[in-house]
């Protein structure tokens, strides 16, 4: 969850409690007749450190409706499970706003753990048009988008000048370059996120969306991945690790893995988040000055990514539904949003910022990225995501270390994922 850490500020003032807010019962409304009031906000650990000085903004001009900061571990599955232990005990909750990993929406929602809210009251207009879809679910608006994120190549620009050739834009030419001029320059060729986690989810749905496929349709009620796109994809890394260009030591990687593996000059290659472009090329990295970044590559052309970063969403049982809307308007503001960037490094939703001459000269690889963002598409979209993940896990990682083909791993995913999504 380090891509969904963030903060934003807000000028939109909502002055009525929402329809859907007024439904959830006396609780809701507790301490004030107006439905405004202090707010608990839940986030993962923010490592930098620069989420507690941004809510301190909102604390000095709403003192009535002060925040209070709470971190949950780093990991995202330790953070879904307080979250979701929390959002089920309406009668113990300790959480109003909630910073919830943008794949969790639909669970949440479906859940009934988090409000319906109505989008006028939003400026999604001034979003990047991909993030919305990931606050959705069942055609409604349940969060809001607050920080977006989407995979990049990052590549060793020093050696692609040296041997004279562009960065891939297609898989064709990213085998070839891993597996002709890594070597020839003591480095293995490519790596993601490949270790059974949710970063192998995100790797394996990048390749089979770049193919053409798709894992799930209907909002999870239909199971889409048995197609020879999907079978391409998987076979896309299946292929990488068979003939050597994906290091075997990539089957253990995660984000921090494969960023110190690529910073410590051991990759030609890495997908990764925008972050770690940020940390190779900072002054004192190895790598500093020798780091490029493009679009991932798909089989013929650049690939879709997958939409990472995080949205913010009001619990069913917040105890000042108002205030907790006011909120999300000011962490999602202009000013605010920019400060999600230049404070926490983190990519922002307004599409106006990664036009920004000063941001752009400060974060050079913000054109790259809202590429990416704009032909990025969302995780598969279900009610029982975290079973889904955990199936694309386990079925892909098999087939990459040799014990599925990919025609094989298709069908038993499809296989699995209709037993889920009949539950």
């Amino acid at each position: 969850m380090r891509w969904i850490r963030a903060a934003g500020r807000g000028l939109l003032v909502l002055v009525v409690i929402m329809t859907g807010y007024a439904a959830s019962g006396a609780r809701a409304h507790e301490g004030s007749a107006d439905g405004r009031g202090p707010l608990t906000l839940a986030t993962a650990g923010d490592l930098t450190g620069y989420l507690g000085p941004l809510l301190e903004g909102w604390n000095r001009t709403h003192p009535d409706e002060r925040v209070t900061l709470v971190e949950l571990p780093d990991s995202a599955d330790e953070t879904r499970a307080q979250m979701a232990t929390d959002l089920r005990d309406g009668d113990r909750h300790r959480f109003d706003v909630l910073n919830i990993d943008v794949n969790w929406t639909p669970e949440f929602a479906a859940a009934g753990w988090i409000r319906p809210l109505p989008r006028d009251r939003f400026p999604l207009g001034s979003f990047l048009p991909p993030v919305v879809d990931t606050a959705t679910y069942d055609g409604r608006l349940y969060a809001v988008p607050y920080v977006t994120n989407a995979g990049l190549l990052l590549y060793r620009k020093d050696v692609l000048a040296a041997e004279g050739v562009e960065p891939p834009r297609t898989w064709a030419e990213l085998e070839r370059q891993a597996r002709t001029l890594a070597p020839k320059h003591g480095l293995e060729g490519y790596a993601g996120q490949f270790l059974p986690y949710e970063g192998l989810t995100v790797n394996a749905a990048e390749a089979v969306y770049s193919a053409g496929g798709s894992i799930l349709g209907d909002e999870g009620e239909r199971v889409t991945v048995d197609s020879a796109a999907a079978r391409e994809g998987i076979g896309f890394l299946v292929r990488g690790v068979r003939e050597g260009w994906i290091p075997q030591a990539a089957l253990t990687y995660k984000e921090e893995e494969s960023k110190r593996a690529f910073q410590d000059g051991r990759l030609l290659f890495l997908r990764n988040w925008p972050y770690a472009y940020v940390g190779a090329s900072a002054p004192g990295s190895p790598l500093a000055g020798k780091v490029g970044a493009v679009p991932l590559p798909g089989p013929d052309g650049p690939a879709t990514s997958v939409l990472g970063g995080s949205n913010l969403a009001v619990s069913a049982h917040a105890r000042h539904p108002d205030s907790a809307a006011r909120l999300l308007a000011y962490l999602t503001s202009e000013p605010v949003q920019r400060q999600v960037l230049t404070r926490g490094a983190l990519p922002p939703v307004r599409a106006d910022l990664y036009e920004d001459p000063e941001l752009v000269r400060a974060f050079p690889y913000l054109p790259t990225l809202r590429e990416s963002v704009l032909a990025a598409a969302p995780r598969p979209k279900s009610p029982h995501y975290d079973q889904v993940s955990l199936a694309v896990q386990a079925v892909v990682h098999d087939a990459m270390t040799g014990h599925e083909t990919p025609e094989s791993a298709v069908r038993r995913l499809a296989r699995e994922l209709a037993a889920i999504s009949r539950r």
